[in-house]
Protein backbone atom coordinates (compact mmCIF):
# COMPACT_ATOMS: atom_id res chain seq x y z
CA UNK A 1 0.00 0.00 0.00
CA UNK A 2 1.03 3.19 -1.02
CA UNK A 3 1.73 5.98 1.98
CA UNK A 4 1.07 8.76 -0.65
CA UNK A 5 -2.10 10.63 0.97
CA UNK A 6 -5.56 10.20 -1.24
CA UNK A 7 -6.02 12.84 -3.75
CA UNK A 8 -8.64 15.23 -2.92
CA UNK A 9 -11.33 14.79 -4.96
CA UNK A 10 -11.50 18.27 -6.36
CA UNK A 11 -7.98 17.87 -8.04
CA UNK A 12 -10.46 15.90 -10.72
CA UNK A 13 -7.81 14.22 -13.17
CA UNK A 14 -7.67 13.27 -16.16
CA UNK A 15 -6.93 16.18 -18.60
CA UNK A 16 -3.58 16.57 -17.91
CA UNK A 17 -0.38 13.84 -17.62
CA UNK A 18 -0.23 12.61 -13.93
CA UNK A 19 3.00 13.67 -13.27
CA UNK A 20 2.68 17.09 -14.54
CA UNK A 21 -0.45 17.46 -12.40
CA UNK A 22 1.09 16.38 -9.11
CA UNK A 23 4.20 18.96 -9.77
CA UNK A 24 2.06 21.78 -10.51
CA UNK A 25 -0.08 21.44 -7.05
CA UNK A 26 3.31 20.55 -4.80
CA UNK A 27 4.70 23.81 -6.43
CA UNK A 28 1.81 25.99 -4.68
CA UNK A 29 1.70 27.68 -1.69
CA UNK A 30 0.07 26.13 1.36
CA UNK A 31 -3.28 27.93 2.02
CA UNK A 32 -4.15 29.93 4.85
CA UNK A 33 -6.31 28.53 7.56
CA UNK A 34 -9.97 28.65 6.22
CA UNK A 35 -8.83 28.08 2.53
CA UNK A 36 -7.15 25.07 3.96
CA UNK A 37 -10.25 24.28 5.90
CA UNK A 38 -12.53 24.39 2.32
CA UNK A 39 -10.08 22.21 0.64
CA UNK A 40 -10.97 19.33 3.23
CA UNK A 41 -14.49 20.56 3.78
CA UNK A 42 -15.04 19.98 0.01
CA UNK A 43 -13.18 16.70 -0.28
CA UNK A 44 -14.58 15.25 2.52
CA UNK A 45 -18.26 16.32 2.19
CA UNK A 46 -17.97 16.22 -2.11
CA UNK A 47 -18.65 19.61 -2.21
CA UNK A 48 -17.72 21.12 -5.72
CA UNK A 49 -14.84 23.50 -5.36
CA UNK A 50 -12.47 24.56 -8.35
CA UNK A 51 -9.43 24.02 -5.95
CA UNK A 52 -5.73 26.32 -4.88
CA UNK A 53 -4.79 26.06 -8.66
CA UNK A 54 -7.39 27.67 -10.53
CA UNK A 55 -8.26 29.74 -8.26
CA UNK A 56 -5.22 31.48 -8.42
CA UNK A 57 -5.51 31.56 -11.99
CA UNK A 58 -9.19 33.48 -11.33
CA UNK A 59 -7.30 35.97 -8.67
CA UNK A 60 -4.80 36.88 -11.36
CA UNK A 61 -6.94 37.47 -14.04
CA UNK A 62 -9.19 39.32 -11.69
CA UNK A 63 -6.47 41.49 -11.05
CA UNK A 64 -5.03 42.33 -14.32
CA UNK A 65 -8.22 43.55 -15.36
CA UNK A 66 -8.75 45.82 -12.70
CA UNK A 67 -12.24 43.91 -11.52
CA UNK A 68 -14.44 45.55 -9.26
CA UNK A 69 -17.48 43.72 -9.85
CA UNK A 70 -17.70 39.82 -9.75
CA UNK A 71 -20.89 37.98 -10.35
CA UNK A 72 -20.49 34.09 -9.66
CA UNK A 73 -22.78 31.85 -10.31
CA UNK A 74 -23.00 28.87 -8.19
CA UNK A 75 -20.96 29.07 -5.42
CA UNK A 76 -21.27 26.49 -3.21
CA UNK A 77 -19.70 26.70 0.25
CA UNK A 78 -17.84 29.89 -1.62
CA UNK A 79 -14.11 28.70 -1.96
CA UNK A 80 -13.79 30.83 -5.29
CA UNK A 81 -15.96 33.45 -3.70
CA UNK A 82 -13.33 33.97 -1.00
CA UNK A 83 -10.69 34.26 -3.75
CA UNK A 84 -12.10 36.80 -5.90
CA UNK A 85 -13.33 38.92 -3.42
CA UNK A 86 -9.72 39.08 -2.33
CA UNK A 87 -8.72 39.87 -5.88
CA UNK A 88 -11.31 43.07 -5.99
CA UNK A 89 -9.70 44.48 -3.05
CA UNK A 90 -11.58 47.25 -0.76
CA UNK A 91 -14.52 48.86 -2.93
CA UNK A 92 -15.11 45.63 -4.78
CA UNK A 93 -18.08 43.84 -4.65
CA UNK A 94 -18.81 39.72 -5.68
CA UNK A 95 -22.25 38.42 -5.96
CA UNK A 96 -22.89 34.58 -4.74
CA UNK A 97 -25.00 32.92 -5.39
CA UNK A 98 -26.50 29.45 -4.78
CA UNK A 99 -29.59 27.36 -4.44
CA UNK A 100 -28.78 25.52 -1.22
CA UNK A 101 -29.39 27.63 1.87
CA UNK A 102 -27.46 25.00 3.65
CA UNK A 103 -24.34 26.07 1.66
CA UNK A 104 -25.35 29.65 1.53
CA UNK A 105 -25.04 29.68 5.70
CA UNK A 106 -21.57 27.71 5.49
CA UNK A 107 -20.18 30.02 3.05
CA UNK A 108 -21.35 32.97 5.39
CA UNK A 109 -19.29 31.90 8.09
CA UNK A 110 -16.44 31.03 6.17
CA UNK A 111 -16.49 34.52 4.75
CA UNK A 112 -16.51 36.20 8.20
CA UNK A 113 -13.79 34.28 8.97
CA UNK A 114 -11.90 35.08 6.25
CA UNK A 115 -12.16 38.80 6.59
CA UNK A 116 -13.99 39.14 3.29
CA UNK A 117 -18.15 39.50 4.16
CA UNK A 118 -18.65 43.47 3.47
CA UNK A 119 -17.26 42.67 -0.27
CA UNK A 120 -19.39 39.99 -1.37
CA UNK A 121 -23.66 40.34 -1.43
CA UNK A 122 -24.62 36.08 -0.79
CA UNK A 123 -28.00 35.52 -3.14
CA UNK A 124 -29.80 32.19 -2.45
CA UNK A 125 -31.58 30.72 -5.22
CA UNK A 126 -31.25 29.92 -9.08
CA UNK A 127 -27.99 31.55 -10.21
CA UNK A 128 -29.21 32.27 -13.66
CA UNK A 129 -32.73 33.23 -12.88
CA UNK A 130 -31.14 35.69 -10.28
CA UNK A 131 -28.25 36.92 -13.03
CA UNK A 132 -31.02 37.29 -15.98
CA UNK A 133 -32.26 40.53 -13.16
CA UNK A 134 -29.47 42.25 -13.11
CA UNK A 135 -29.46 45.53 -15.12
CA UNK A 136 -25.82 46.97 -14.75
CA UNK A 137 -22.99 45.50 -16.38
CA UNK A 138 -20.39 43.12 -14.36
CA UNK A 139 -16.67 42.96 -14.51
CA UNK A 140 -16.56 39.19 -14.39
CA UNK A 141 -18.56 36.63 -14.63
CA UNK A 142 -17.81 33.72 -13.38
CA UNK A 143 -20.23 30.33 -14.86
CA UNK A 144 -20.31 26.96 -12.52
CA UNK A 145 -23.55 25.91 -12.72
CA UNK A 146 -25.17 22.73 -13.75
CA UNK A 147 -23.30 21.59 -16.15
CA UNK A 148 -26.75 20.90 -18.40
CA UNK A 149 -27.47 24.80 -18.02
CA UNK A 150 -24.27 26.10 -19.68
CA UNK A 151 -25.32 27.24 -23.12
CA UNK A 152 -27.66 29.14 -21.43
CA UNK A 153 -25.83 30.61 -19.09
CA UNK A 154 -23.94 31.90 -21.87
CA UNK A 155 -27.01 33.70 -23.71
CA UNK A 156 -27.84 34.99 -20.48
CA UNK A 157 -24.22 36.60 -19.33
CA UNK A 158 -22.86 37.99 -22.39
CA UNK A 159 -25.54 40.65 -22.21
CA UNK A 160 -24.71 41.26 -18.62
CA UNK A 161 -20.84 41.49 -19.13
CA UNK A 162 -18.92 45.13 -19.68
CA UNK A 163 -16.97 45.56 -22.80
CA UNK A 164 -13.75 44.13 -22.43
CA UNK A 165 -15.43 42.27 -19.21
CA UNK A 166 -14.32 38.61 -18.54
CA UNK A 167 -16.25 35.25 -19.12
CA UNK A 168 -14.81 32.88 -17.45
CA UNK A 169 -16.17 28.97 -16.74
CA UNK A 170 -15.19 26.29 -15.19
CA UNK A 171 -15.28 22.19 -16.19
CA UNK A 172 -15.27 23.03 -20.06
CA UNK A 173 -13.36 19.85 -20.35
CA UNK A 174 -15.48 17.89 -18.33
CA UNK A 175 -12.76 14.84 -17.17
CA UNK A 176 -11.85 14.64 -20.47
CA UNK A 177 -15.12 12.88 -22.05
CA UNK A 178 -15.67 15.16 -24.56
CA UNK A 179 -14.39 12.87 -27.40
CA UNK A 180 -16.44 9.97 -26.30
CA UNK A 181 -18.67 8.40 -29.52
CA UNK A 182 -22.28 8.63 -27.12
CA UNK A 183 -22.07 11.88 -24.74
CA UNK A 184 -24.37 12.46 -22.15
CA UNK A 185 -26.63 15.44 -21.64
CA UNK A 186 -23.62 17.04 -19.62
CA UNK A 187 -21.16 16.08 -22.19
CA UNK A 188 -23.19 17.50 -24.89
CA UNK A 189 -24.30 20.56 -23.41
CA UNK A 190 -20.69 21.35 -22.87
CA UNK A 191 -19.86 20.83 -26.40
CA UNK A 192 -22.81 23.41 -27.16
CA UNK A 193 -21.41 25.22 -25.27
CA UNK A 194 -17.49 25.21 -25.96
CA UNK A 195 -18.82 26.01 -29.89
CA UNK A 196 -20.96 28.51 -28.58
CA UNK A 197 -17.98 30.73 -26.53
CA UNK A 198 -15.62 29.99 -29.70
CA UNK A 199 -18.18 30.82 -32.45
CA UNK A 200 -18.97 34.00 -30.80
CA UNK A 201 -18.46 37.57 -32.78
CA UNK A 202 -18.40 38.62 -29.57
CA UNK A 203 -15.96 36.86 -27.39
CA UNK A 204 -12.22 35.91 -28.05
CA UNK A 205 -11.82 32.54 -26.24
CA UNK A 206 -9.36 30.14 -24.93
CA UNK A 207 -9.23 27.08 -22.87
CA UNK A 208 -6.86 26.57 -20.25
CA UNK A 209 -6.31 22.96 -19.57
CA UNK A 210 -5.97 22.67 -16.00
CA UNK A 211 -8.08 20.87 -13.40
CA UNK A 212 -10.96 19.92 -15.46
CA UNK A 213 -10.89 23.02 -18.17
CA UNK A 214 -11.07 26.63 -17.33
CA UNK A 215 -12.11 28.90 -20.50
CA UNK A 216 -11.28 32.37 -20.85
CA UNK A 217 -13.54 34.81 -22.77
CA UNK A 218 -12.50 38.42 -23.48
CA UNK A 219 -15.90 40.53 -24.48
CA UNK A 220 -15.33 42.73 -27.53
Amino acid sequence: MSDRPAKPDWRMGGITVPEVEEYLYAMLPTRDEVLSEMEVDASKNDVPIVGPAVARVLYQLAVISGAKKVFEMGSAIGYSTIWWARAVGEGGRVVYTDGDRKCSEKARRYFDRAGVSQRITVRVGDALEILSEEKTPYDIIFNDVDKIDYPRAFRLALPRLRSGGLFITDNVLWKGKLREPNPDAQTKAILEFNKLIYESQNLFTTILPIRDGVSVCVKK
